[in-house]
Order: structure tokens, then sequence, then C-alpha cells
């Protein structure tokens, strides 16, 4: 049997939400329905294997984009191929790993909500999707994207809300095959998404209120003013949500020490990054890597 390595995929992308904003989906009237807590890819996942003797506090979807690997789930084991789909219930005793020859290529993620039993029919076992003209297979994809990237985009009521809709139609286009309709994507280009695109190309460096509000043409306070209402946070509120959610992901899937990290976002010191950290995720960089370097 393989053993999980803690080395990473090349190429591999993840987000786990803090747990502030589980709490506050878990009350959302939206969020509460059906809610994301995990989510990533692995490409070619060369030895990976995760095992969960009392398995997990959400359901765990696993979608093969290439490759192949097996499921092992309520004492069933299950091959897994190309374009096919796995959803662990919750609470459930599952181990799975990538073939050795083969290894697979996988869409992944953790959800949950009141909502669950809608889609228990499709838990526990093998989803295949027929490579036709009709499957819109790539938008199954690009509805995973949507949801990946609104949660990059950062946590506003918005965004979460938009995700548990996402994730719907997602797992709608499982169980409703015949009736699985083509995505409508967004193009929205205002300026809401122009300045978080702006924060994003800038977090490695430091910039402030005046800086976003001049690439945008706007003044800072009216910037500020229209950002809030429409976000629920300040710009700059905004942008050191983004910072730490790009910490996350050096924390997670890079060996920078805390400190590099610290000095790579532009932070004043190791001390002020761990001070916002753990302002923001609950737990202290060092803890957050201690407890999310083993994957998925």
């Amino acid at each position: 049997m393989k053993h999980a390595i803690q080395e990473g995929f090349k190429g591999e992308k993840a987000i786990i939400t803090p747990y502030t904003v589980r709490n506050y989906q878990a009350k959302n009237v939206i969020t509460k329905q059906l809610h994301v807590t995990h989510i990533g890819y692995y490409p070619n996942a060369d030895y990976h294997y995760r095992q969960r003797q009392i398995g997990a506090n959400e359901n765990i979807l696993i979608y093969c984009d290439k490759g192949k690997g097996w499921i092992s789930s309520n004492d069933q084991h299950f091959g897994i191929m190309e374009n096919q789909l796995f959803i662990i219930p919750a609470n459930t005793k599952h181990s799975y790993g990538a073939d050795e020859k083969d290894p697979w290529s996988i869409y992944w993620i953790h959800f949950k909500g009141e909502n669950t039993p809608m889609f228990e029919s499709i838990f526990g076992k093998v989803m295949r999707f027929e490579i036709s003209d009709k499957s819109r297979l790539g938008d199954r994809i690009q509805l995973f994207e949507e949801i990946f990237h609104n949660l990059e985009m950062g946590y506003n009521p918005e965004n979460l809300e938009y995700i548990t809709f996402c994730l719907m139609h997602f797992l709608a286009s499982i169980k409703y095959v015949p009736q699985y309709q083509e995505v409508k994507k967004i193009r929205e280009n205002d300026f809401i998404k122009k300045s978080i695109l702006y924060m994003k190309d800038n977090l490695e460096n430091k910039i402030s209120l005046k800086e976003i509000a001049q690439y945008l043409g706007y003044s800072p306070s009216h910037l500020n003013s229209l950002f809030t209402e429409r976000t629920s946070f300040s710009p700059i509120e905004y942008y050191n949500q983004l910072k730490i959610q790009r910490a996350c992901s050096y924390l997670q899937f890079s060996e920078l020490k805390i400190k590099e990290i610290a000095f790579r976002l532009k932070y004043y010191d190791q001390f002020h990054f761990s001070k916002a950290f753990n302002s923001e995720m609950g737990i202290s960089p060092k803890e957050y890597r201690k407890r999310y370097n083993d994957k998925l």
C-alpha cells in the first residue's frame, strides 16, 4: 500500500476556508444549505494516498480528470478512471489513492450543509460520464473553476452565496445528467473585479488605497465607500484578506520559512505577519502549516 507524501504535486492548487468563514456559512440563510470548506486540484498525483478511520466532517467529492485511482468507502472498493466521480459521505471510514502506474489527476471538494440529503442518491457510487458532443464535461470543470475562483477572490457574502448556487448546480449536473444545461459564464467587468485583480497582482508589493483608487480613476474616499457597500469590506481590508490567502498557499505548498513568507508579502516583520494571520485564520502560521500539511 502506498504512503502519503508530504511534498506537493506540481501545479496543484487548494483553498481551505477559515473556521470563522465556515461559522458564517452555517448560519447564512443561503450558504447553510450547501457550502464548500475545502477545494483543490491535484495533477498527476503520484503516490497520493489518504486514510481516515472515522471519516471526515464533510462529504468529499473526487472527480478524476485523467489517469486512475481507487476509493475504499464503507468497506467497499471502487476503481476510479478518467471522467468518473465519487462522493464519499461524511463520517464514513474511507481511504483512497492514485494508481501506481497511471496516477490520477483529480478535482476535489469538501462540502456540507442542511440540503445535503437532496443529493445522497449519488453518494457512495461511481458516477461515469460518457464523452460525446453533449457531455459538456468542460462546462462542469468550468463550474468547479467558478467556485475556486470566487473563493480565491475573497470571502465576502456575495462570493460565498454565489458559490453555494454553483455547488448546487455542480451537484445537480451529476444527479440530473439529461437535464444538465450549459453554464452561463460570468462576464462582469466592473470596478470591483478590476480592483480585486489589481490587488491580486500586487500581493507581494505594498500598495495603498490611493494607488488602488488611482488605478481605477476614482478618488480614495469614493472608492472606499463604493467598495465597502458592495463587498462589506474596505479595499484595504479585502487586500489584507487576499494576502493571508496567499500566505496560506505558501504555508501549505512551499518550503518557505514563515519569516520568508512575511518578507515576501511585505509585512513589517514575522511578528506582524503572525498577528495578522492569527487574526484572520484563528490559528498561527506555524499551526496552520502543521495542521494542513496532509493532502486533501
